[in-house]
C-alpha cells in the first residue's frame, strides 16, 4: 500500500489517497477491454493522465467482468477528439468523448470541477472529480500501466465490507440528481453492498423528487434494471423505499391494490432473472412480455375472447394502447412492446395476424430525353 501526498490550502503536506497495488487489488488487466487499454496508452504517450473510472474498476475488484469501460483524463474534449479521429463529441453543457471501435463505444471524460458543486459543467482536477462521483465504490481511478487502483474516499475498503456509502453529503446528493436514488438500489442489489439507516431514511424523505426526472432519464434506469439479472432484488427494494411508483406509477397502483397481483408480479421478475442469466441477449421485448402480463390479464376474460370468431386485430390495438399507457414514463421501442404484447396474447390462445405489406406500385421507366447541343 503507498501513500498519495498533496498541499493544503496553507501549503501543508497532507495525505491525499491510498494507492493500492496489484498484490492488493487483484485485478487482472486480462479482464480489460484491449481497446481501453488502448485508449488509456494512447492518451498517456500523448502526454495526459488517464484513468478507468467508476463502475468498471469496482466490478474488476469484486470479481465480476465489466459492461462498460469509461475513462477520465486531464485532457479536454477537442484535444481527446483530435487524438482519436474515431470518436465523437457529446453533451451541450458538459461536454464528453465518444470513442468508437466497431460496435463498442467507450466514454472518455475530463476531471470536472467541484466549484458548481456536484453536477457543474467546469473542469477540474482528480481531486475535485473524485468529490463528485456518488458512492465510494464507484470512485475508484485504476491505472492499467502502473497497475494501481487510487483511493480517494475508502472505497476499496467499503468494496471489502460491502458498505454503500456516499461521496457527496446527505444534504445535496439526491438534490442535486434525483437518479442517484435508483442507482444506490441498484448497486446495493448488485453488489450486495449495505445502506446505512441514515441513508435509506434520507432516500424515503427524497422519493418525491424522482417526480421531477425526465421520462427519457427513467426510461433509461428502468432499461438497466431490465437488462441487468437483478430486477427482483431492485424492485423489490425501490418498492421498500417508495421509489417505484416514481419509476413505474402503474405498476406499483396495481401490486400496493392487491397482494394477489404482487406475489404474481414480483415471480414474473424472478422469472425475467432467469431468462436474462440463461439468454443475456434475448430481444428486449421476450423480457417485457414478464412486466405486463399480470396488466394484461386483468383487461378482460382472455378465454371467452379466444372463442370469439371475430377478428383479434382490433382487440390488439386496444391492448397495445393500454400496455403503452401501463409503462409510462418508461418508452421502449415500438417493435418491442408489440412483441411482448402478441407474445402475451399468444399465450392466452390468441393469434393475431400479420399486416399484409403494400405492394409497391410499379412505374414504367422513364425515358431518357436527349439533350441537343
Amino acid at each position: 500500500m503507498l501513500i498519495r501526498y498533496g498541499t493544503d490550502k496553507n501549503g501543508d503536506f497532507i495525505k491525499k489517497a491510498v494507492i493500492y497495488t496489484q498484490e492488493e487489488h487483484l485485478i487482472p488487466n486480462n479482464k480489460i477491454d484491449p481497446d481501453a487499454l488502448q485508449i488509456v496508452n494512447r492518451l498517456r504517450d500523448s502526454g495526459f493522465t488517464a484513468y478507468i473510472v467508476g463502475g468498471a474498476v469496482r466490478d474488476l475488484i469484486i470479481g465480476n467482468t465489466p459492461k462498460d469501460f469509461d475513462i477520465v483524463t486531464d485532457a479536454t474534449p477537442s484535444k481527446i477528439k483530435k487524438i482519436f479521429r474515431n470518436s465523437r463529441i457529446i453533451g451541450r453543457r458538459f461536454r464528453l468523448v465518444h470513442v468508437v471501435f466497431g460496435t463498442k463505444i467507450f466514454e472518455v471524460s475530463t476531471f470536472r470541477s467541484i466549484c458548481e458543486g456536484s453536477v457543474g459543467n467546469s473542469f477540474g482536477t482528480i481531486d475535485e472529480d473524485v468529490q463528485r462521483r456518488d458512492f465510494t465504490i464507484n470512485a475508484l481511478y485504476y491505472d492499467p500501466i502502473q497497475k494501481q487502483v487510487i483511493d480517494y474516499v475508502g472505497g476499496m475498503r467499503d468494496i471489502k465490507k460491502h458498505i454503500l456509502r456516499p461521496v457527496i453529503p446527505l444534504d445535496h446528493i439526491f438534490i442535486e440528481d434525483p437518479v442517484r436514488m435508483l442507482r444506490a438500489v441498484k448497486y446495493s442489489a448488485t453488489t450486495h453492498a449495505q445502506m446505512s439507516f441514515l441513508l435509506r431514511r434520507k432516500i424515503r424523505q427524497s422519493a418525491n423528487l424522482l417526480s421531477q426526472v425526465s421520462p427519457s432519464r427513467l426510461t433509461e434506469e428502468m432499461m438497466k434494471i431490465i437488462n441487468g439479472g437483478h430486477s427482483f432484488d431492485i424492485i423489490k427494494e425501490a418498492i421498500d423505499l417508495d421509489l417505484f411508483m416514481y419509476l413505474q406509477p402503474a405498476a406499483a397502483s396495481m401490486i400496493f391494490d392487491n397482494k394477489k397481483i404482487e406475489k404474481q408480479y414480483m415471480e414474473n421478475l424472478k422469472k425475467l432473472d432467469e431468462l436474462h442469466k440463461s439468454d443475456p441477449s434475448v430481444r428486449l421485448g421476450k423480457k417485457l412480455y414478464y412486466l405486463i402480463y399480470d396488466f394484461v390479464c386483468t383487461l378482460t376474460d382472455w378465454k371467452k375472447e379466444a372463442q370469439t370468431k371475430s377478428s383479434f386485430s382490433e382487440l390488439y390495438a386496444k391492448t397495445w394502447t393500454e400496455c403503452r399507457n401501463f409503462v409510462l414514463p418508461m418508452n421502449p421501442q415500438r417493435k418491442e412492446l408489440e412483441f411482448a404484447v402478441k407474445s402475451v396474447l399468444s399465450s392466452f390462445g390468441i393469434q393475431v395476424k400479420k399486416k399484409p405489406e403494400k405492394s409497391k406500385k410499379k412505374y414504367p421507366a422513364a425515358k431518357k430525353i436527349s439533350s441537343s447541343g
